[in-house]
């Protein structure tokens, strides 16, 4: 089954409540099982402890003109900054510094986010985000990692994901969503948990971009944003214990969600001047389930609400936008080592061509259409042990 169709199934259930406890053991049998419980516990004797409590980076960032800008923060360790050394590292505050001085007005912050939290969580930190702050001009999510080690039934997480999604744009909020983390990319990890992680990782954010664009947000992918740099500086990237990002990290998740949250606050004048995508940089107009799953490949792209020919679905769902902002580039590493199991996943069978309206880009030309195709096995990935770990985000 290809990637789009999963994440495309895992929204659905999710719309109509769907989902019951974790994956179980299926396909794996109890060798694979007792195999992935070994690698577990070894995982958790290797990354180190906790590094102590995210700093407070609630406050006025910038100077200028006008009223500030409200930037809200939700989300897990990640958004928390669980690894920073000071509040103005966290991406929160990076963000906030950034568009203060692109706008050339102040940004008031305002972080609800909490360390170890699930996607089923964010109910009631959108409830206490909103008592703090009544109409945000842009919310930001980090979400999904811990659903991934907790073993949190997808279509559950996913649900609570577009639910918070909704209830901020009810209150007049832009919502950018930095989807789950590819968690094959921590370096501890070992074979097969490292394979295992990735997979439902990347099914995870691809849903979780589905959810997200249905409910009227902007998804950023993550994925493995910081493998590269990781392997080449390890000590500079990740925090001591090997599981948070260090604020070097941080600063390159930042660089990579700050473009969206940007365009969301309309800072480039794209409403009333919209900029057609760019077909060579691999832009285009997808179903939404697609454009999830070629988002999920290649980290810092954005999927987004758009319309064809006046038309906001088509035959195969919702139709969105898939831009590249930013294209960050790896710290090479002296010793590349090759990671077989890490390739890109598009279901090329239900990419469609889309009869947009003269300037919008439906596909890259120059693009393998192999090179996205699904490889994963044909087995439900839900029939899948899940990862299970201690380590929280």
């Amino acid at each position: 089954m290809g990637r789009a169709r999963r994440a495309r199934r895992i929204a659905q259930r999710a719309a109509y409540g769907g989902g019951v406890g974790a994956a179980g053991i299926g396909a794996l049998g109890l060798l694979g099982w007792g195999l992935l419980k070994v690698e577990a516990r070894i995982t958790r004797r290797l990354v180190g402890p906790s590094t102590g409590d995210a700093p407070d980076d609630d406050g006025l960032y910038g100077s200028g003109a006008g009223t500030p800008l409200r930037l809200l923060v939700l989300g897990d360790s990640t958004a928390a900054g669980l690894g920073a050394e000071h509040p103005h590292q966290t991406i929160g505050a990076t963000i906030a510094s950034g568009v203060a001085a692109f706008s050339g007005r102040p940004v008031e912050l305002t972080n609800v986010a909490v360390s170890g939290a699930e996607s089923t969580g964010l109910d009631e930190q959108v409830e206490r985000g909103l008592a703090a702050v009544t109409a945000p001009d842009v919310a930001l999510v980090l979400i999904g990692a811990n659903d991934v080690t907790h073993r949190i039934e997808r279509s559950v997480a996913v649900r609570h994901l577009e639910m918070a999604v909704r209830r901020l744009r009810e209150s007049g909020s832009e919502v950018v969503v930095g989807t789950c983390p590819d968690l094959g990319a921590i370096e501890p990890l070992q074979q097969p948990l490292r394979s295992l992680a990735r997979r439902w990782s990347r099914d995870l954010a691809a849903a979780q971009t589905v959810a997200v664009v249905e409910a009227g947000g902007r998804a950023v992918s993550i994925g493995d944003l910081l493998s590269a740099v990781f392997s080449a500086e390890p000590k500079v990237m990740f925090s001591s214990d090997r599981f948070h990002p260090s604020p070097a990290g941080y600063a390159r998740v930042a660089a990579a969600l700050m473009p969206t949250v940007s365009a969301a606050l309309d800072l480039f004048g794209e409403r009333s001047a919209p900029t057609p995508p760019n077909v060579r940089r691999g832009e285009g107009v997808d179903p939404v389930a697609v454009a999830a799953t070629r988002a999920v490949a290649n980290p810092g792209t954005e999927v987004a609400p758009t319309e064809v020919g006046g038309q906001s679905r088509g035959p195969r769902g919702r139709w969105a936008m898939l831009l590249h902002r930013v294209r960050p580039v790896a710290v090479p590493s002296s010793d590349p080592r090759p990671r077989p199991d890490d390739h890109d996943e598009t279901a090329t069978d239900e990419r469609g061509s889309v009869d947009a309206a003269p300037g919008t880009a439906t596909s890259d030309p120059d693009r393998d259409p192999n090179r996205d195709s699904d490889r994963d096995s044909d087995r439900d990935p839900e029939r899948d042990s899940s990862v299970t770990s201690d380590a929280r985000v």
